[in-house]
């Protein structure tokens, strides 16, 4: 089994982002990206760079609009007369329907919708990297591979087709179920991050090709609040295939083992080709934000369950920060995944 990773996505490295109206210093860091590249090379993982596929790619999930805004925005910002030195919004509009401005300050505050999302010199360059990483491992299972583990950082299931948020910047998850739909028929992709993927929920809610599923923190309290409800199932095309479980905060192994079992029943019942999970080690019991306390050998059995599916997979990172638990919780998944599924 590959890991797929570009050591270009060490150098977006915001210094902070603004919890409860307070700057604070960005959990989001380039040793994130490092204690998980530790883990996978120690599963004896073979590391292989991403290639990069162009930004048809990114815009098979991206508006062309937001593309150009990434690309720009630093650039730009840096001629705005005492601008701060990480770009984050001061203003946004009421609706998406409002009018689109010309200015940096009102473009950042339509694409950018929260404080954890600064954007520096060298996000545009990390954010590609990690959309191609997912490009990437995503072609390798199109290919032929069983399965494929892509190291995205920055990660991507709060970013929507034109907006940014919750340390996200491109959807690496939906990029990647978009390569598969390449060769696949449909495809189901399976979130396990503590927070709810409403970028992703929000790509493919009309869709019927694409099942979304959240297992996440009730987010009647907890981030990102105004999305990730049980009644939020999807419309036109995609209804009933957009599923979410939204679990106590504080949720420990036997509980979310058995939210788990109804969501992977849900998927068999969708009959998916292939399957990406969105692979969030945040809900463990140690980490930062405090969401659920899944154990380290909790997440061997979540890797089970899924691997149980023996589906074509992607497994894309997204979630989890540092903490002395980062690297074995990613090494107890990727084991019990392997044990129950059909890669080597």
């Amino acid at each position: 089994m590959k890991v797929v990773f570009s050591h270009q996505q060490f150098a977006h490295n915001p210094k902070s982002f603004i919890a409860s109206g307070v700057r604070c210093e960005n959990p989001e860091q380039p040793g994130r990206a490092q204690q998980l590249l530790d883990a996978a090379l120690d599963c004896q993982l073979e590391l292989e760079p991403p290639v990069d596929y162009g930004d048809d790619v990114l815009g098979s999930v991206h508006s062309k609009e937001y593309l150009e805004f990434l690309r720009n925005i630093y650039t730009r910002w840096s001629r705005v007369p005492g601008a701060a030195a990480e770009i984050l919004p001061n203003i946004h509009p009421i609706s998406r329907n409002d009018g689109y401005p010309k200015s940096a300050v009102g473009q950042v505050g339509f694409h950018v919708y929260d404080g954890s999302c600064p954007i520096t010199a060298e996000t545009w360059l990390s954010a590609r990297w990690s959309a191609m990483t997912a490009a990437h491992a995503a072609y390798r299972v199109r290919s032929g591979d069983n399965a494929c583990y892509a190291l995205t950082r920055p990660p991507g299931h709060h970013a929507s087709q034109d907006v940014t948020g919750g340390f996200c910047y491109m959807n690496n998850s939906a990029i990647a179920a978009e390569m598969l739909r390449g060769t696949f028929d449909r495809v189901a992709i399976v979130d396990i991050d503590v927070h709810h993927g409403n970028g992703t929920q929000r790509i493919f809610y009309e869709r019927d090709d694409v099942m979304t599923v959240s297992l996440h923190a009730d987010p009647a309290r907890f981030y990102p609040f105004f999305w990730g409800y049980a009644n939020e199932k999807g419309t036109g095309k995609g209804k009933g295939l957009n599923i979410n479980l939204p679990l106590p905060r504080g949720t420990t192994d036997d509980d979310y083992l058995e939210a788990l079992d109804d969501a992977t029943s849900s998927v068999m019942k969708f009959a998916p080709d292939a399957l990406v999970i969105a692979l969030g080690l945040d809900a463990h019991e140690d980490d930062p934000f405090r969401g659920m306390a899944i154990s380290t050998g909790g997440f061997g059995r979540i890797g089970r369950h899924l691997g149980a599916l023996r589906l074509p997979t992607v497994l894309v990172q997204e979630g989890g920060y540092l903490s002395a638990s980062l690297g074995k919780n990613l090494s107890s998944f990727l084991t019990g995944f392997r044990t129950r599924h059909s890669c080597p």
